[in-house]
């Protein structure tokens, strides 16, 4: 992790380098959430948002209810924009790649479920060598507290509290639902806030005052960044600034993930 007390100059653009990527089908301009594309595997769907580089408040404050020790606020710098898929990776997605579906709670635009870490990188490994220019990843942390925020310092995306009909949350559905189920939050991004948990990349870092650029947990740990929250799980559970993490061959019924595209910063 890169750190420091003055605030670094946002070298890379803003758009992307390539628009669009080779490996694309479909692509546009949304006049509201920006830039999106998307490519098919087997004829699944996969679209994603640009989320442009920026600066953001990571973590929360003293005062905001049900928080913990580790979510120290602090200013993240991200220097380089990615692409972060609009949607958790769909049961039809990975069974098109993986052949196969661990999910309990089955319906082929539900989230897969009931997947490791280690289950993720073994899908991506697969997709990536099999579309050209696909350079698929797990996001950040630091990536997925910025997108889901969206602008936002308040406890969830949609302001101070979550209601039934912005989430599947505290298990009043008992299930997960299909994608694109709930609103969009201001970047684009369905369900950031419940349904699954979703798998980051990097392990869980401590934060730390001042600036942070770039920031990533280890990536060698022998535990790994979860965020989200889930469809069992209580309001509070669901803040934008909550972390979790477990070890990276851990599977549970609340468990999924959402792709990001390009090389992290």
């Amino acid at each position: 992790m890169k750190s420091t007390q003055e605030k670094p100059i946002l070298t890379h653009p803003a758009m992307p380098e390539t628009f669009p990527p080779e490996f694309a089908s479909e692509w546009g301009e949304d006049r509201k959430y920006g830039l999106w594309m998307s490519f098919e595997y087997k004829g699944v769907r996969q679209c994603f948002c640009w989320i442009k580089p920026g600066q953001f408040m990571m973590g929360s404050p003293e005062d905001e209810p049900e928080r913990f020790d580790d979510e120290l606020l602090h200013e993240v710098v991200l220097t380089k924009g990615f692409w972060l898929g609009e949607t958790v990776c769909t049961q039809e997605l990975w069974e098109a790649v993986m052949g196969d579906n661990p999910s309990r709670f089955k319906g082929k635009r539900r989230p897969v479920d009931s997947v490791s870490w280690n289950d993720c990188m073994k899908f991506i490994q697969k997709i990536n060598s099999r579309i050209p220019g696909l350079h698929l990843r797990l996001p950040t942390e630091a990536e997925w507290e910025y997108a889901c925020r969206a602008g936002t310092q308040t406890p969830f995306s949609f302001g101070d509290i979550l209601i039934t009909d912005q989430s599947n949350y505290d298990g009043k559905l008992g299930k997960t639902v299909d994608v694109k189920t709930f609103p969009c939050n201001a970047w684009g991004l369905y369900e950031m806030h419940g349904n699954v948990r979703e798998w980051c990349f990097d392990g869980k870092r401590e934060y730390k005052p001042g600036v942070a650029v770039d920031p990533a947990g280890s990536d060698s740990g022998a535990f790994r960044a979860l965020r989200g929250g889930g469809w069992f799980l209580s309001g509070w559970n669901l803040r934008s600034a909550l972390r979790g993490s477990v070890e990276p061959d851990f599977r549970w019924v609340n468990f999924g993930f959402r792709l990001a595209q390009g090389h992290p910063a």
